[in-house]
């Protein structure tokens, strides 16, 4: 099938996208469709991610779950909400300790287009959800999926900032070749784990130390 998604990544991941299991999310999510349920992101909006960050320019990848569940919210970043979106708590929560870390000062949206880039590619490990249902997607085959897109980006580049925040990020640890690349753990943002060490983890700071001493670009994180 011809999936609409960046040409780069097209070619990295042309053999998941002719397996069962992904034919299998096609069939489910246009079932769903058809039974007038409302699936958040968009359509032409669910591989933004990867439309955002190409593969070659992949530096930064930051998971998430899935997608926000409210009307108007996910548009296919992790974390992000569109423009007029007020930001929600855990992306506050990114907020402050991106102040505490480098000083840089909560900004007055919560779209995370400007990371996007840079580098930082904003996975969710599910790429939909119906609305007002958190994690109902989850065990449609799109973890089969982004578990690939990790796989990938750990065998085919180098020196990429792993951000894994919360349990079910850091269970994507073992995917990771740390020989040649950085990984950095911490507490979900969440209000109800955010003080359980994700405040003062210091990673926009530690994920640009390690950039600049692979001569790379660090990132802007002010949006």
């Amino acid at each position: 099938m011809d999936v609409k998604i960046e040409q780069s990544w097209k070619e990295v991941l042309k053999d998941e996208f002719n397996k069962d299991y992904f034919q299998q999310i096609v069939a489910y999510l246009k079932m769903e469709k058809a039974m007038g349920r409302v699936i958040y992101p968009p359509g032409s909006q669910i591989f933004h991610a990867f439309d955002a960050t190409p593969f070659p320019h992949v530096k930064v990848v930051l998971l998430g779950q899935d997608p926000y569940h409210g009307a108007g919210q996910a548009h296919g970043l992790a974390f992000s909400v569109q423009h007029g979106v007020k930001p929600p708590p855990s992306l506050v929560n990114i907020f402050k300790e991106m102040q505490q870390d480098i000083g840089v000062p909560p900004p007055p949206h919560g779209n995370l287009e400007a990371w996007t880039k840079q580098g930082v590619f904003l996975l969710n490990t599910s790429l939909t959800v119906r609305a007002a249902e958190p994690q109902s997607h989850a065990k449609i085959g799109w973890t089969e999926f982004t578990d690939s897109v990790i796989k990938k980006i750990s065998d085919l580049r180098q020196n990429v900032v792993f951000l894994l925040w919360g349990r079910s990020a850091q269970d994507k640890q073992v995917l990771i070749d740390e020989t040649k690349h950085y990984v950095l753990k911490a507490a979900h943002p969440s209000p109800y784990s955010a003080d359980k060490g994700f405040f003062g983890c210091r990673h926009f700071s530690k994920a640009n130390q390690y950039l600049v001493q692979n001569r790379l670009d660090a990132i802007d994180w002010r949006l």
